[in-house]
């Protein structure tokens, strides 16, 4: 089921969809609104901080936590579908598919998938295709302090999982009503932004 007026922007880290979609809902606030995952609620806020490493939990156990913090975006109060129900158009920052790229390179892809199948598919998906070590390149140039998944090894994993992830939903289109949308996110700011409004027009 795909749920209209859901934008998901995907990608690896450094990828620029925090970038575009701060953009995106700056060109037009009354539409457009921003959501990301993991989210503000309490679910992602204790996700948030397995993710900066002041704890760790086994890859399965990770996958359930991104599954339930899921649900409070898509179904909890004040979430996905409450938003689109109130007139708005609403860009996520990542959603499902990197579950399917990030959990499936520790524990296998069988249970991200198990975990992830009621959710509904969104309108537009789009996916910032980059090489992890420009994009890296771009988080070591924030100075801040580094994900438990921002190393070049598990992100050249995570990208190519990605690329399948992406590639499968595109050999579903006709039968889904899903847009997927490739960008080349080596490109200026201005380049990506002006190719994702070209989609969204």
């Amino acid at each position: 089921m795909v749920l209209k007026n859901f934008i998901v922007f995907e990608g690896i880290d450094g990828s620029g969809t925090s970038t575009q979609i701060k953009k995106l809902v700056e060109s037009n606030p009354n539409v457009f609104i921003a959501t990301a995952e993991p989210t503000t609620k309490e679910t992602g806020k204790f996700l948030r901080r397995m993710l900066c490493g002041e704890f760790s939990v086994d890859e399965k156990t990770a996958s359930y936590l991104f599954a339930a913090d899921r649900c409070e975006h898509i179904f909890g109060k004040d979430g996905v579908e409450d938003l689109i129900k109130n007139g708005k158009t609403v860009v996520s920052d990542r959603y499902f598919f990197s579950s399917l790229a990030y959990q499936s390179v520790s524990c296998g892809k069988d249970l991200p998938r198990l975990l992830n199948s009621p959710f509904p598919l969104p309108e537009y998906l789009f996916y910032f295709k980059i090489d992890p070590e420009i994009s890296l390149k771009r988080v070591d140039s924030r100075n801040g302090q580094k994900e438990i998944y921002e190393k070049l090894d598990i992100q050249k994993k995570i990208a190519k999982l990605y690329d399948e992830v992406i590639e499968e939903y595109q050999e579903k289109t006709n039968e889904s009503g899903m847009k997927i949308i490739i960008i080349d996110a080596t490109k200026s700011i201005d380049e990506v932004f002006n190719d994702i409004l070209r989609e969204l027009k």
